[in-house]
């Protein structure tokens, strides 16, 4: 597996220059918006990028729930920690883009404040796991995983449920893409996805490295002799 991560670092790459490409380039400029619609192709491949992350969480949280295994609470703990940075990139983008179209930077309506809600119950995840050391806190941030889980769909089909200032989805919504679009648009997701599966390999593997100096370190403090005994 070590000898794949630097070709997959690579091609990693090679797509990310390549929708770079793509986006600003190759696909057509909007005719309503202009050219600030190309923060289309970064803002909905880091939402869906996230929420897939957060899908693995879910599982990876219901798995070890059930069978209480180390390897499946850290991909949970890493999927959220990189699911996190996703959202977040898409939070930011929402407003840049939404400024020169809207008028306005932020608005409460149903999908960006779900959106919202989903981030922060996700770094409430991340601030139990960094700052709780009980026994039980890989359990409650498993519980509190599936809690976030049940955001994902909520946020996706808002703007079909609710009146939103968000525009109604072009894809799967009745609507239409050039076909240029749709492809710079699969290609940054494309390359996302492989740039957040390199990331959260690296994360699993330090994490379980540092797991392992712990637990190294428990057992040389239980096997240390205690001091006046003789």
């Amino acid at each position: 597996m070590k000898r794949l991560f630097p070709i997959l670092g690579v091609l990693t790459a090679i797509l990310l220059c390549y929708g770079l490409y793509q986006a600003l380039v190759v696909a057509p400029t909007e005719q309503t918006m202009g050219d600030v619609q190309r923060i289309f192709y970064y803002h909905v491949p880091s939402a869906w990028t996230a929420f897939i992350l957060f899908f693995i969480n879910f599982v990876a949280s219901i798995l070890y729930l059930v069978k209480r295994r180390s390897a499946q609470d850290m991909v949970a703990l890493t999927t959220a920690e990189v699911g996190v940075v996703f959202l977040t990139v898409n939070l930011v983008t929402g407003p840049i883009w939404a400024r020169p179209v809207w008028g306005i930077w932020w608005t409460w309506d149903w999908r960006l404040t779900s959106t919202l809600v989903m981030w922060l119950i996700y770094v409430s995840y991340l601030f139990l796991r960094r700052f709780s050391s009980g026994g039980q806190t890989p359990t409650l941030a498993a519980a509190l995983a599936v809690l976030g889980a049940l955001c994902v769909p909520f946020v996706y089909f808002s703007i079909w449920f609710f009146r939103t200032q968000h525009p109604q989805p072009v894809i799967g919504g009745g609507g239409s893409i050039d076909p240029r679009m749709w492809h710079a648009l699969l290609i940054n997701w494309l390359a996302f996805s492989c740039f957040a599966f390199m990331v959260c390999w690296s994360r699993y593997r330090l994490e379980k490295l540092q797991r392992e100096v712990d637990e190294a370190h428990a057992m040389q403090s239980l096997l240390a002799p205690r001091g006046g005994v003789r």
